[in-house]
């Protein structure tokens, strides 16, 4: 059984930043439009964008925590697909990967 130390502190420090960079944006996106109709269509169009951001950032949040629950349940580094051990250059490389190579093809 390997010891995941660093990836797990690794996984934790980037989902902290994750969170503090979606507070960021859902700030952004609830501050008041401008007065200024062109100016409002160029702040919806940024609102647009920052929320598909959003959504991306939300969904490596998520994918971060099941790999730090598998962490906690002694699961991670075990490939989802045949139960064979996930290389720990493949978890470094990929941290929230769930299937061996042979399985991800």
């Amino acid at each position: 059984m390997n010891d995941y130390t660093t990836i797990e502190q690794l996984l934790r420090a980037r989902l902290a930043d994750i969170v503090a960079r979606s507070e960021e944006i859902e700030e952004d996106l609830r501050s008041p439009l401008d007065a200024d109709f062109a100016e409002q269509a160029t702040d919806l169009a940024d609102d647009e964008a920052l929320e598909g951001i959003d959504d991306v950032l939300r969904a490596e949040a998520r994918q971060i925590r099941a790999a730090l629950a598998r962490i906690e349940a002694g699961s991670y580094g075990a490939c989802a697909n045949c139960g064979a051990e996930i290389p720990v250059a493949r978890l470094e490389a990929q941290p929230m990967a769930t299937r061996c190579i042979k399985c991800a093809a």
